[in-house]
């Protein structure tokens, strides 16, 4: 397989750079729709079938398998960005020496890449028996916390052998085997305005009384159990002269185990029941929307069938737990065994600076290629 794929990296990175010169923003409804008939095309020119899911506000979602299949193993990407459209023809898809550079090149269009030339190489191997087993999902809302595709992803989950999610894999190749979850809240303040200047002492200021929150929402935090809590947007007031009516706060909180969601839900919301500046009335709204991708033992084997794999390619396999949140934690919470971070090597993700090396996208579409028909004729536990 390896000498097939080497052999068609220029094909790989004309498609690649086809892939990442079509916008596909997460509230881009028209781009990523347009970017999806481009995966279908690609897709259904290799054989495989699509089962389309209309989405009204997102991209329609999109699955793919071969006729008359019963895949067991899932391949589990998305084809939103954080990108909003024009952001190609800004800086389109480029190529330095042995790095790709591009909107989304490595989160993930490096992955649609990766996951159609590995079903390519399977079939010119001639491993059709393999290919029953797979489906491929490709989602529209990741980057937006999944609200349109979550029940689905873990519709198509249900009783797979494996999920394989093809995020990239970190800078150093890590498989990611454990990620926290987390959730965004709102925290509005109602005060009284008042003239600063003339009868400050009528006003209650919404913003000092969400200065004291702020204070306590940070002190929620402990990291050395994997909770952080951060205030990262405030906004408030009317105009310097005026004591402040309302005052808004937008919270991202992270977590590390199941239990702590609803521990952390109730503190948050403690909060909003009193006030520390009397005649201001604080509300919350918001909750979580990921649970954390936890280490289990399903993961575990599944982890040491792809390094026992990748050994037997030459390729290093190891592993690494990330603060980032992922689809992943959606089928791993269904104790479905589950890894991340499969795609190809890069970094700078949702930057100006989003790289993809070139020399692993070969890597690891042919260790990709290899667990599958790995696990065809393996067996990892299901629910």
């Amino acid at each position: 397989m390896k000498s097939y794929l080497e052999a068609e990296l220029t094909n790989m990175l004309q498609t690649l750079e086809t892939f990442v010169n079509q916008d596909s923003g997460s509230y881009d409804k028209e781009d990523i729709d347009e970017y999806g008939i481009m995966i279908k095309n690609a897709f259904e020119s290799i054989g495989m079938i699509e089962e389309e899911h209309e989405s009204l506000n997102r991209g329609n979602h999109r699955y793919f398998s071969f006729p008359e299949a019963t895949p067991s193993i899932l391949l589990l990407l998305h084809m939103d960005t954080v990108f909003k459209s024009g952001t190609v023809k800004e800086r389109p898809f480029r190529i330095e020496g042995d790095v790709a550079y591009g909107p989304g090149v490595v989160d993930m269009k490096g992955s649609h890449v990766s996951s159609l030339y590995a079903i390519k190489a399977l079939i010119e191997e001639g491993s059709s028996d393999v290919l029953q087993h797979v489906g491929i999902l490709f989602t529209s809302d990741e980057e937006i916390g999944a609200t349109s595709s979550k029940e689905l992803i873990q519709s198509y989950a249900k009783d797979k052998r494996a999920v394989l999610v093809m995020e990239p894999a970190r800078k150093d190749g890590s498989f990611v085997t454990a990620r926290r979850g987390g959730g965004r809240f709102t925290m509005d303040v109602q005060g009284k305005a008042a003239h600063a200047g003339i009868n400050p002492e009528e006003g209650r200021s919404a913003i000092e009384e969400l200065a004291h929150k702020t204070i306590a929402l940070h002190q929620l935090s402990n990291l050395e159990a994997g909770i952080s809590v951060n205030v990262g947007v405030i906004e408030g007031g009317s105009t310097v002269n005026t004591v402040a009516e309302h005052a808004r706060a937008f919270i991202d909180v992270r977590i590390s185990t199941l239990e702590q969601g609803p521990q952390m839900t109730e503190a948050i919301e403690a909060l909003s029941e009193q006030s520390e500046l009397e005649g201001t009335k604080v509300m919350v709204s918001g909750d979580l929307t990921r649970p954390p991708m936890e280490r289990t033992e399903k993961t575990e084997e599944l982890f040491q069938l792809i390094q026992q794999t990748g050994e037997q390619i030459g390729v290093q396999v190891t592993e690494v737990a990330t603060g980032g949140s992922s689809d992943a934690s959606f089928t791993s919470v269904m104790d479905v065994a589950t890894i991340d971070g499969m795609g190809p090597v890069g970094g700078g993700a949702h930057s100006s600076d989003e790289y993809l090396e070139i020399p692993s996208l070969v890597e690891r579409t042919h260790l990709l290629a290899a667990t599958i028909k790995q696990l065809s004729n393996s067996r990892v536990e299901t629910v």
